[in-house]
């Protein structure tokens, strides 16, 4: 997939009007993601995304391994974004579906690992919410009541 290809993806699935919009949401997630893993996972987790989606998450971060929780992220997406935080949370939550596509299963993993999901912690559970329902197909799907939808036949 390539930078075109993957912005496409975003745009359509999070229905955003313009390419800029995507590009923002991408930006906003994958910099905070990086920020928030060590600097070697997010060089895993890059390494499968198109070139300039991948330096998104490593070359735009010079300060790998925060810690931070769920809720600072959103608010920190929230903020390079310009949308409200519920907007931000799905947001990151398709963008890192979309990318779970595209790196191998170990890297998901890796990047699991490095962020607490028990609400008790840090709550890290909540990004990976459309991945777990069985990507954004399923999860769109889901949303919807699944079958055909009036208007969209």
């Amino acid at each position: 997939m390539n930078f075109d290809e993957f912005t496409g993806q975003v745009q359509h699935r999070l229905e955003l009007a313009e390419t800029g919009e995507a590009v923002r949401a991408i930006r906003a997630t994958l910099s905070n993601l990086g920020r928030r893993i060590p600097e070697g996972n997010a060089e895993d987790l890059a390494a499968s995304l198109p070139m300039e989606i991948k330096w998104y998450a490593t070359g735009a971060v010079h300060d790998h391994g925060q810690r931070f929780d769920w809720s600072t992220f959103v608010e920190r997406v929230a903020d390079v974004e310009g949308v409200d935080r519920s907007e931000a949370a799905y947001h990151a939550q398709v963008i890192v579906d979309l990318v779970t596509t595209l790196v191998p299963p170990s890297d998901l993993q890796q990047l699991r690992d490095q962020l607490p999901e028990s609400e008790d912690d840090e709550n890290w559970g909540k990004l990976f919410a459309v991945v777990d329902a069985g990507g954004w197909g399923e999860a769109q799907e889901a949303q919807t009541g699944g079958g055909p939808q009036p208007g969209n036949e």
